[in-house]
């Protein structure tokens, strides 16, 4: 993998909202062209309305199928084996498609109990009083479904993440040829893309709940910023595993972190100033008056921003990890990408063994 010097654009300083939201429609509509997948038409093969095998030998004036029955008769053994092939492969296929339709009922069943179980925890409420919000969960009736299906979407990948970091660990220690490896390194990498992509889908339904990642366990829960992981602190936690680097390397991945910091003070300053007008227009007017839907109503157009901060910031992520591919070989990039996994799994294994802990009787 050729090494190239990486920039980034240093992104403007969010000095006023407005221009904020445009830089954010810029990087999204750059995040939506870069996710675009070519599909090529269906090539149809026509075929002879009578195949060459079926038509008659007129110079003998005998059938050429009499023939092929001929020799059929001569070797029933071998007849009656591909007969049996036949039947065994159309079982399995049938066992396959039973399987599937299994899974899918399976899925739909659990889909089922979840939302019974959110709406029984609503039905129930979470504090007492007269004026309860019954929907203590966050989710409206129209968001339920679609925050559920996130998660069971995301656990889903994060049970193909660990497969790929075990492929990945297995292969880095073996003997591969490098167009093995950059066919698992491409395949991490579009891995990540649509976590990003389901990210993007879930905070259309529930901005809050991805901004919160109540998706994550808590020890990434620590880490956050905004809905995912920092690029530049994680340049630096993963820094070390890409020995040995060439000087240009070296530069590249320095240039890189710094780009990303400059980025990601750029975004948190305009979420600084969102939070700030939002909060202005929460507190429009004269508090204790019991009417608020006016504020109500212009915070809620204001909100609608949220979600073009949370896209800009999984496109700087996947800007990263695309920069850091085209610096890095595809043993290096391999090595890094296998360093990414095992660092998030250790943190959910931190979570895990937190939770679990003994605690001191009190």
């Amino acid at each position: 993998m050729n090494t190239t010097s990486t920039h980034f654009v240093p992104p403007r300083r969010f000095e006023i909202y407005e221009t904020t939201l445009s830089q954010v429609s810029m990087w999204e509509e750059s995040f939506k062209n870069n996710g675009g997948i070519y599909a090529p038409n269906s090539i149809i093969i026509p075929t002879n309305g009578k195949p060459d095998s079926l038509s008659e030998d007129t110079s003998h004036g005998t059938p050429h199928k009499f023939d092929q029955e001929a020799s059929t008769s001569r070797h029933p053994d071998k007849t009656q084996r591909r007969l049996a092939q036949n039947r065994e492969a159309a079982r399995k296929s049938r066992l396959r498609k039973k399987a599937y339709v299994q899974q899918l009922e399976t899925s739909r069943l659990k889909l089922i109990h979840l939302e019974q179980e959110l709406d029984r925890a609503r039905q129930q409420g979470f504090y007492e009083g007269n004026r309860v919000d019954t929907n203590a969960l966050g989710f409206s009736d129209k968001m339920s479904s679609g925050i559920v299906a996130f998660e069971m979407e995301y656990g889903h990948w994060v049970e193909e993440q660990n497969r790929q970091i075990s492929e990945l660990r297995t292969v880095l220690h073996g003997q591969v040829s490098d167009v093995e490896l950059r066919l698992l390194v491409d395949n991490a990498m579009k891995h990540y893309f649509q976590l990003f992509r389901m990210k993007s889908a879930a905070a259309k339904i529930d901005v809050f709940y991805i901004m919160s990642g109540m998706w994550k366990t808590s020890a990434e829960r620590f880490f956050l910023w905004i809905g995912g992981f920092r690029p530049s602190e994680l340049l630096k936690v993963l820094l070390p595993h890409f020995d040995p680097l060439m000087d240009q390397q070296v530069l590249d991945v320095c240039n890189l972190r710094q780009s990303c910091q400059q980025a990601e003070d750029a975004v948190s300053q305009g979420m600084e100033k969102l939070q700030h007008t939002l909060a202005e227009s929460v507190a429009a007017g004269n508090l204790g008056e019991g009417s608020y839907i006016p504020q109500i109503a212009c915070a809620m157009e204001r909100l609608e921003a949220l979600v073009s901060f949370v896209n800009q910031a999984d496109h700087l992520r996947h800007e990263t990890l695309q920069q850091m591919h085209r610096i890095l070989t595809t043993r290096q990039a391999a090595r890094g990408l296998l360093a990414l996994g095992e660092y998030f799994q250790r943190l959910r294994a931190l979570s895990s063994s937190w939770a679990t802990r003994q605690r001191e009787p009190t």
